[in-house]
């Protein structure tokens, strides 16, 4: 499953869950509002930017929404 670290009001974040939606894609959320979210966000991708997601199945991290929608189509 896919975890996606994001924020409420996040257009980008928007975009990719809008785009794992429509696809069906299972995702986690994780709101980075929360003090120990964003910190585990920073620790794991060394910045606090979102979206960031997680696929610990395929071993994949990764910034930048066009980037994740990219290779969401790989699934």
């Amino acid at each position: 499953m896919i975890e996606i670290f994001m924020k409420e009001f996040c257009g980008y974040c928007k975009k990719v869950i809008k785009y794992m939606d429509e696809h069906d894609i299972p995702y986690k959320t994780i709101d980075i509002s929360e003090k120990a979210n964003e910190e585990e966000l920073i620790r794991i991708g060394g910045k606090k930017q979102v979206p960031f997601i997680i696929d610990r199945e395929k071993k994949v991290e990764m910034y930048e929404s066009d980037d994740i929608i990219d290779y969401l189509r790989t699934l």
